[in-house]
């Protein structure tokens, strides 16, 4: 069994609870000021704790806080150099909280779907070294890309804001088909499904992303006549905006951590 404390229980730190009791062999601690938030992952945990120092003991130690009080929490953590800390907080470089602690710093951006086990997760390593046990963590929560530190503020946008994005696109589906007359539910689960077939065939196929596209349009056919409106609009541009303006946020609360 692996030992992993997770600090802060918000959204994302019970996604990753949830998701670690679901893949099976690990013993888990939470650790929250709030006492709601602990009583809606209790059930995943072997214990639960208000005071942050008292889940330390574990060989993994996720802090997952906003980032303006990553330092706050840091400053409770007595870890030794055989742990390893993990932290989620858009903006706080390894070098911020490696200065802060004797334990191992990894950075990681995960998403909500850690929960799932779909997770899309991009990890990087005080100095490029990621130990083993982040990676066999990483393996039952989902996927991952390991990346340079100097490119985390790309992947909070890509992986981290973007399921945001996906959201409002597959609501936007359904509301369509709901205008067309379908049934809400209905609508809704063909588009979610449609969304999640369309990513499992990319990230199977040898085909690029083009390619793929190309061998849904027959010529002449329902496919190609709503690709012509994408491609007449300025859809693809505001796609790239959005994730472009989440990449500039995380900078900036990069540069505010800094100034701490």
């Amino acid at each position: 069994m692996v030992t992993v404390s997770v600090i802060g229980c918000g959204n994302m730190g019970s996604a990753l609870i949830k998701g670690l009791s679901r893949a099976g062999g690990y013993e888990i601690v939470a650790a929250d000021l709030d006492p709601d938030a602990l009583a809606a992952v209790e059930q995943h945990c072997v214990r639960t704790t208000t005071e942050p120092s008292e889940a330390t003991d574990s060989e993994v130690v996720f802090v997952v806080v906003k980032p303006d009080i990553v330092g706050a929490v840091l400053e409770d953590l007595d870890l030794s150099p055989d742990q390893t800390l993990v932290s989620i907080a858009a903006g706080v470089s390894t070098e911020y909280v490696a200065a802060r602690t004797d334990a191992k710093v990894v950075r990681l951006m995960p998403n909500l779907a850690a929960e799932t086990g779909t997770m899309a997760a991009a990890v990087a390593g005080a100095d490029g070294e990621v130990p083993p046990v982040v990676f066999e963590l990483l393996h039952d929560l989902g996927d991952y890309a390991v990346i340079d530190e100097s490119l985390m503020d790309t992947a909070t946008a890509l992986n981290g804001s973007s399921p945001a994005f996906v959201f409002y696109l597959i609501g936007a589906m359904r509301d369509a088909a709901v205008e067309e007359g379908m049934d809400e539910e209905a609508a809704e689960t063909l588009a979610a499904q449609t969304f999640k077939g369309a990513a499992e065939t990319v990230l199977r196929s040898d085909r690029s992303i083009e390619e793929l596209i190309d061998a849904v349009c027959s010529p002449n056919g329902t496919t190609i006549e709503g690709m012509g409106v994408l491609r007449d609009s300025d859809v693809y541009d505001e796609v790239v905006a959005a994730v472009a303006a989440a990449a500039r946020r995380s900078r900036e609360l990069s540069a505010e951590v800094g100034d701490e």
